[in-house]
């Protein structure tokens, strides 16, 4: 399978992005897509997911109200939509993917080794 991100770039703050990740491949087994960031020195943090049966969404605690993510099932493509964007938001957005199916809990989703594949990246850059 193969994840292809795009939208990122650089931004003011209190700007706002949209990143959309693509899945092609593997993608009848699709359980959940979501995305991770990473800024430079730190751990790669979670962000946001969604189920693909039913479009629940996960989202870190940090980042409800600013960030939405989305789907389009038929495009099989994940969208996060960053809104209010700050300094502190600048990072490596990664799209993830995770097959099968399942019944999981904020917990996993928020875990980097829950998700089966990841794409390359898009860099973020929020100016103050």
């Amino acid at each position: 399978v193969q994840l292809v991100e795009s939208g990122g770039g650089l931004v003011q703050a209190g700007g706002s992005l949209r990143l959309s990740c693509a899945a092609s491949g593997r993608t009848f087994s699709n359980y959940a897509m979501g995305w991770f960031r990473q800024a430079p020195g730190k751990e790669r943090e979670f962000v946001a997911a969604i189920r693909w049966s039913d479009s629940t969404t996960y989202y870190a605690d940090s980042l409800k109200g600013r960030f939405t993510i989305s789907r389009d099932n038929a495009e099989h493509t994940v969208y996060l939509q960053m809104n209010s964007l700050k300094p502190e938001d600048t990072a490596v957005y990664y799209c993830a993917q995770r097959y099968g199916s399942g019944l999981n809990y904020y917990s996993d989703y928020a875990t980097v080794s829950f998700w089966d594949g990841w794409g390359q990246g898009t860099q973020v850059t929020v100016s103050s």
